[in-house]
Formats: C-alpha cells, sequence, structure tokens
C-alpha cells in the first residue's frame, strides 16, 4: 500500500480504501460480516416468540432490534476487524506502513474504516427493517439510540485490534473472537432479556461489553430507561473501551508472532 496524502485525514483516507478493496477479495469476511448479521435476528424473532416478554416489559421488536444491533457490531465489526488486523501484520503490511508518515494510531484507525462504515450502514439498515417489519413505535429518546450504538462501534474497533494483539495467525483469528461473541450473544440481552435472569446473574451480566450498547438501544425505544442506568451503562461502556486502548497501546504487535 502506497500512502502519499500528507494530512492525517487523507492519510486514513488512502488506508481505508486499500483495505476496502483487499476486504472486498475476502469473500468468507463479507458472508460473516455481511449476511451473518441479517440472518440472527430471524432466530431471536423465534426465540422471542417462547418467552413471556411481558414479564420483562418488553415487546418483541424491542427485543430483537437491540439484538440486530449487537449482532451486527460483533460480526461485522468486531470479528472482521480482529482478522484485518492479524492478516494484514501477519503479512507485513502493518510494518511497512510504519515506516512511512502514518502514525500508529493512524493505521488502526484507517484499518478500521471500511468494517466501522460498513457496520453502521448495516445496523441502519437493521433497525429500520426492524422498527417496519415487527411494527415498533418512534423511539422516546433517539439520543440514546444514537449514542449506544456509536460507542458500540468505537469500542468494537478497540476490542478487535486488543483481541489481535494476543492472535497468533489468520487461522486463529477465526476463532479467538468466539469467547467474547458467545458471551455477548447469550449475557448481554440479546437473545433473553436480563430482566428475565436472577438478580446476581443479571448483575454480572450487566458489566459485559455488549450490554451496555444494548441497553442503551434498548432504552432509547423503549423511553424507560432512567438517568442513573444511561449513565452506568455508559460507564461501563467507557471503561471497556478505555482497558482495549490499553491493552493495545502495550500489546499490540506490529510484526508477526514467532
Amino acid at each position: 500500500m502506497s500512502i502519499t496524502t500528507t494530512t492525517p485525514a487523507g492519510r486514513m483516507a488512502s488506508l481505508a480504501r486499500a483495505e476496502l478493496i483487499l476486504l472486498g477479495r475476502n469473500k468468507s469476511a463479507l458472508v460473516a460480516g455481511l449476511f451473518v448479521p441479517l440472518i440472527l435476528p430471524v432466530s431471536v424473532r423465534s426465540a422471542a416468540e417462547e418467552m413471556d416478554l411481558a414479564e420483562a416489559g418488553l415487546t418483541p421488536g424491542e427485543l430483537v432490534l437491540p439484538a440486530a444491533v449487537g449482532f451486527s457490531l460483533l460480526f461485522a465489526v468486531y470479528s472482521t476487524l480482529v482478522g484485518v488486523y492479524v492478516v494484514r501484520r501477519e503479512e507485513l503490511v502493518l510494518k511497512r506502513l510504519r515506516t512511512g508518515e502514518l502514525r500508529d494510531a493512524e493505521i488502526l484507525s484507517g484499518a478500521a474504516l471500511p468494517a466501522v462504515l460498513t457496520g453502521l450502514l448495516q445496523c441502519l439498515l437493521l433497525i429500520a427493517g426492524c422498527a417496519a417489519l415487527l411494527d415498533l413505535s418512534a423511539p422516546s429518546a433517539p439520543h440514546l439510540t444514537v449514542l449506544g450504538l456509536l460507542l458500540g462501534l468505537v469500542m468494537s474497533a478497540a476490542l478487535a485490534a486488543a483481541t489481535a494483539s494476543w492472535t497468533r495467525t489468520g487461522e486463529s483469528a477465526q476463532v479467538t473472537p468466539m469467547p467474547l461473541m458467545f458471551v455477548s450473544m447469550l449475557g448481554s440481552g440479546m437473545f433473553v432479556p436480563l430482566e428475565l435472569y436472577p438478580d446476581r446473574l443479571a448483575s454480572v451480566c450487566e458489566l459485559l461489553p455488549l450490554t451496555p450498547v444494548v441497553t442503551l438501544v434498548r432504552g432509547g425505544w423503549t423511553g424507560d430507561l432512567s438517568a442513573g442506568d444511561a449513565l452506568g451503562a455508559l460507564a461501563v461502556a467507557l471503561a471497556w473501551t478505555a482497558v482495549a486502548v490499553f491493552a493495545v497501546r502495550r500489546r499490540f504487535r506490529w510484526e508477526p508472532r514467532r
């Protein structure tokens, strides 16, 4: 990749364009990132029919919509970017980029832009589709939904770089994201609302990385999220993002692991 633009924004844009071309050639990443998040909400809709959502004060749409956003963040952004960072490192692309004008943060951000923008567009399409197909009314607090989505995009990219720092090969990059993905799907309120869990288990699940995103997106739609709960979710999301950024600064590898 040849980066000749001298401004930070220009350098990142050039890197993002090159990364978008490479990402478009990776058929497996495209399938996992683009199509899987579109299919999984159907499973949540089926599961919702078996639950007593009235106990949690939710409708099926209010369960499916935040779950759809979560799936997109996990597959289109987090999982995809782990593979991008690891493969580019193993191909010595990251090492070569560091010899030019690009700074470390610009390299990581520029490489993440295609996946982040793809995830954003996918989330917007899923939100519009769920709202239309599941007869959802307009969000009561749209600023919370927007905040949750933006936090989720940034946090997913940061967690991907942190996960890539201890992922050895491109093959293992297909495995290392799975623990966080499975835990998030089961414990972040995507398949089962936390209100249906025992109190102690729900309290633990509230500290998972994706839980505050689901909480804010859902709370923005239902309008029943208190200011205290919203601030708590915001604090958890910012804490996970800060931890991920710290881990990347300390542990991210720019050359292949031996």
